[in-house]
């Protein structure tokens, strides 16, 4: 990965290249904000620009030896630490992680998970991974000016392992750099927040995600332009709404059940609607419930008579024309707290029956006010 692959963000690669040739490297950064905006292909860019032997103004040259052991994600001072299931450490799925992303930086945890076979494992960076990262970093540089521990996702870290990595972070090695990406901010233990310093990454603007999406997919203006804005910034999403059509219909299909069953109160259907979500697996559950979120804040728009900022395709706005009243300012809040504590309960490996007929329940009763 290279700058020039990365999606947009001239500012920010402007500002990391000219903080390696001004030799003002922080020791730690970390790089925040929503999926699959640029944050993990921005950070392979930069530890790639951090050890290039001949590099330009803008990229890195693409030549040296340095490079060409870049371009196969196998740099001897190059380190990883990523969600991984079992227990394990990320080294244990290493061999994975590199093919994974040489098909793509852009990605997020559900098709990372997905790829390793996880089924309803949940991703996590376990405590044993502290002993790995502060072993590797206290062992000299090998062959390059830097050393790059990239940590994506530190708020799906233990605390315990975060601890311990507390100094290291503050007072790393001699050309050591960390680099954390992070999409929940809010999650990431705060005494490791303080110790990096922040880099704020929005969202790839409209005009060059259809660029992007053109180029890559053959599809037409209007039909890139109606992804990108529903993508909302995000690459990941685009993609995802490109390749996995089938995916989202299926979620729009079981909020459908799940909306109707509850609008009718009749306890057999919310039963029947309740289990359907409970048998699809914890990752799936979330991303329903993820979507679920969304499509509350769209049918919530919808009503404000704004169509520019409601993110919606077709079959989404058909139903939206009948069911987007139902949403209004009386219950809106309460279907947002609902479903998001369902969501952590989900992620805390709570029984997945109970907690979708009690949402079932909640939303029979939201629905009428």
């Amino acid at each position: 990965m290279y700058f020039r692959d990365v999606i947009g963000h001239s500012d920010i690669k402007q500002h990391l290249t000219e903080s390696v040739r001004r030799g003002k490297v922080p020791h730690a950064t970390m790089l925040y904000g929503p999926e699959g905006v640029g944050k993990l292909p921005l950070s392979l860019a930069y530890a790639r620009y951090l050890n290039c032997a001949d590099r330009g103004i803008d990229d890195s040259c693409g030549k040296c030896p340095s490079c060409h052991k870049f371009d196969k994600l196998a740099h001897p001072d190059l380190h990883f630490v990523f969600p991984v299931v079992k227990s394990k450490v990320s080294d244990d799925y290493l061999p994975q992680w590199r093919e994974f992303l040489s098909g793509s930086a852009y990605f997020n945890l559900n098709q990372w998970l997905a790829y390793i076979n996880a089924e309803n494992a949940q991703g996590v960076i376990y405590s044993k991974e502290s002993d790995e990262i502060i072993r590797k970093l206290n062992l000299k540089v090998y062959e390059a000016p830097y050393k790059v521990m990239i940590i994506w996702l530190p708020e799906k870290m233990h605390d315990s392992c975060a601890n311990k990595l507390l100094k290291m972070i503050e007072e790393p090695p001699g050309n050591t750099v960390f680099l954390l990406i992070s999409e929940d901010r809010e999650n990431v233990l705060q005494t490791i927040w303080s110790r990096c310093q922040p880099l704020r990454i929005n969202s790839i603007g409209d005009e060059e995600m259809i660029r992007v999406i053109q180029q890559n997919f053959d599809l037409e203006a209007n039909e890139a332009q109606t992804i990108a804005h529903i993508a909302n910034g995000s690459y990941t999403k685009a993609v995802e709404m490109i390749n996995s059509s089938d995916d989202t219909r299926f979620l729009f299909e079981l909020f459908v059940n799940m909306m109707r069953s509850s609008v009718s109160g009749n306890i057999k259907s919310i039963k029947q609607s309740a289990n359907e979500i409970a048998g699809i697996g914890r990752e799936m559950q979330k991303s329903f419930l993820s979507y679920s979120i969304r499509m509350f804040r769209e049918y919530f728009v919808n009503n404000l008579g704004a169509p520019e900022m409601v993110y919606m395709n077709d079959y989404e706005q058909d139903f939206g024309e009948r069911f987007s009243p139902f949403i209004n300012e009386k219950n809106i809040e309460k279907f947002n707290e609902e479903f998001s504590l369902a969501y952590r309960q989900i992620e805390q490996n709570g029984n997945a029956k109970i907690i979708f007929l009690d949402l079932c329940l909640k939303a029979t009763m939201l629905l009428r006010k």
